[in-house]
């Protein structure tokens, strides 16, 4: 969902350009804006005691991140860090729920991004909690299809590289890139050069 970028600078909004491997918001920081990214991509992301980064979602070009915070008075439990260039558009906190209170239509709209966002949270625990790989990530490309109109074998590009998906998936790079070989043995999936269709 994308909020109009008018009706949000009307609303005192401003944009930001972003290099690679900046930090928009960081883990254990107070939630004070509205996020919308305009272009590039954003990944939600931990990094554990021995610097091992877990990636929670990847975020593109119309999609807001961290926006479900806002609505409770915690800090943020995960960085959102910029894989690309980006540009992103932020509004007051205070701006963004004036703006819920006078469209009903918009809130509606922000509960159902933060419901799918709920709903791809549970999906990928359920996978996680598997021992197999495979289902593991077998759980994460249904996940990404389910959007797609498409559901034919091989007609959709999965749009992550194994690194990504192995850390959406809690698996170790080499695991992961093993287990797409197997899976293209056993007819799950086709690698075409670098990309992977599924």
């Amino acid at each position: 969902m994308v909020i109009q970028e008018e009706i949000l600078y009307s609303m005192g909004a401003t944009a930001k350009d972003y290099g690679p491997s900046e930090f928009i918001f960081n883990e254990g920081e107070q939630p004070n804006y509205y996020y919308q990214i305009i272009s590039g991509e954003i990944k939600l992301n931990n990094y554990n005691e021995d610097g091992k980064e877990f990636i929670q979602d990847i975020l593109a070009a119309g999609q807001s991140c961290g926006e479900s915070i806002l609505f409770i008075d915690k800090p943020y439990p995960m960085n959102a860090e910029t894989i690309t260039d980006c540009k992103v558009i932020r509004l007051k906190k205070a701006a963004f729920f004036s703006l819920l209170n006078e469209s009903p239509k918009l809130c509606l709209e922000i509960s159902n991004v933060i419901s799918q966002g709920l709903y791809h949270k549970f999906i990928m625990m359920q996978n996680i909690s598997s021992q197999n790989p495979t289902t593991r990530l077998k759980g994460l490309m249904d996940y990404l299809k389910s959007f797609e109109s498409d559901k034919k074998p091989y007609s959709f590009m999965v749009p992550l590289t194994r690194k990504q998906m192995a850390s959406l998936t809690g698996l170790c790079v080499e695991t992961a890139i093993r287990t797409i070989k197997a899976m293209e043995k056993n007819n799950i999936l086709k690698i075409q050069g670098r990309k992977i269709l599924y």
